[in-house]
């Protein structure tokens, strides 16, 4: 089973048909919730994610954390992580032994001064996203024929992108040759499903003129970075040109002020940060695959629509882990669904296979 209760999508389909009434695109929000799970046969197995990254575990006083390692540099921090000079192939049985001897605000607290994933189980309480007025607005306006530059990767950010291409929108995927999106490393039929219809822009972030250039003229602006990695080379909001009814939104793990802005987070242990887990007598377990993304990727979505709709000129900004804590009540209510399969997307784009043509986009959206 998905381990996603049938109030969870419930309420999601409450946001997806609030999209839909906005946009005139009819969302599921079960696929959203279930999909990569149906198309790459997975499932959470208890206290281990779909995916198999991502672990929960008790501290030493019964508190229960989370902790995701699911890239070389998370595996290659372990031996620092639990203060030992070596650890085995499989680093879980050292990890959950070393936590079951530690205080859980120093599990973390170590977790992410090593850069990695972690969480303390409802750690985060639920939030709104936090809007900031930026620019002046327009008039109300669909998202039809709007330019999107898509800075975002994985999940969240990606699944906005798409959602918006669906309603109209030229969607432009920007990346780097030095870090593409990590999901083109894994199953294409997940990057084609996030990623089918955008356009590929390879730009080079260590001279951003380019990348500046596309965000003048942007409508439509994601990212999902940490909240400094634009500003220091000159492209935060505030810096780029003033268009009259931009829509920014920034979705990071656990908010962009004080430490928070510096800690990491994937949907999987930023779900259980926000405490939406399942719970079978006292025993916490995964709730769907990595659903903060989902969530949070179709939380935004409407966002972006909704401030259209008054004119744009916001700054929005999402913390997965906040967006989880308000389903959090819900994860035990109701019986799970069923995993439901998106249906076959075309492939996405090559890397920086529109290069020439965003060129040309851009160039045609600059003012006379």
């Amino acid at each position: 089973m998905t381990g996603i209760s049938g109030a969870v999508a419930a309420r999601a389909q409450q946001v997806a048909d609030a999209f839909a009434r906005m946009t005139g695109v009819a969302v599921d929000a079960r696929v959203l919730l279930t999909g990569r799970a149906a198309l790459l046969g997975m499932c959470p197995q208890g206290c281990i994610s779909a995916g198999g990254a991502t672990h929960l575990f008790p501290s030493r006083k019964g508190t229960w954390c989370a902790l995701t390692l699911s890239r070389p540099d998370d595996v290659a921090a372990v031996p620092a992580l639990v203060q030992a000079d070596t650890v085995d192939a499989d680093p879980w049985p050292v990890v959950e032994t070393w936590a079951a001897a530690t205080e859980a605000h120093a599990i973390t607290e170590r977790a992410r001064l090593l850069g990695l994933p972690a969480a303390v189980l409802g750690e985060t309480v639920p939030a709104a996203p936090r809007i900031t007025r930026m620019w002046p607005r327009g008039t109300g306006r669909p998202l039809t024929g709007l330019l999107v530059a898509d800075l975002s990767s994985m999940w969240a950010g990606p699944l906005c992108g798409q959602l918006l291409r669906q309603a109209g929108a030229t969607v432009v995927k920007v990346e780097s040759h030095a870090r593409p999106d990590g999901t083109r490393n894994g199953p294409q039929v997940f990057f084609d499903w996030m990623n089918h219809g955008k356009l590929s822009y390879v730009a080079d972030f260590g001279e951003p003129s380019a990348l500046g250039a596309l965000l003048d003229v942007a409508d439509v602006v994601i990212e999902s970075s940490r909240p400094t990695a634009l500003v220091r080379r000159g492209l935060g909001p505030d810096v780029v040109a003033s268009r009259e009814g931009r829509v920014w939104v920034r979705i990071t793990g656990h908010g962009t002020t004080g430490e928070h802005a510096d800690w990491v987070a994937f949907g999987d242990d930023a779900a259980v940060s926000g405490g939406l887990v399942k719970n079978h007598h006292g025993t916490p377990s995964f709730a769907g695959d990595a659903i903060a993304d989902p969530l949070t990727g179709l939380h935004a979505a409407h966002a972006v629509a909704e401030s259209l709709t008054r004119g744009g000129g916001d700054l929005i900004e999402f913390a997965m882990s906040a967006v989880a804590a308000t389903y959090a009540d819900l994860a035990t209510t109701g019986a799970d669904i069923a995993t439901v399969e998106p249906a076959s997307a075309p492939a996405g784009p090559a890397l920086g296979a529109d290069n020439g043509a965003v060129t040309r986009l851009i160039a045609g959206s600059r003012p006379c």
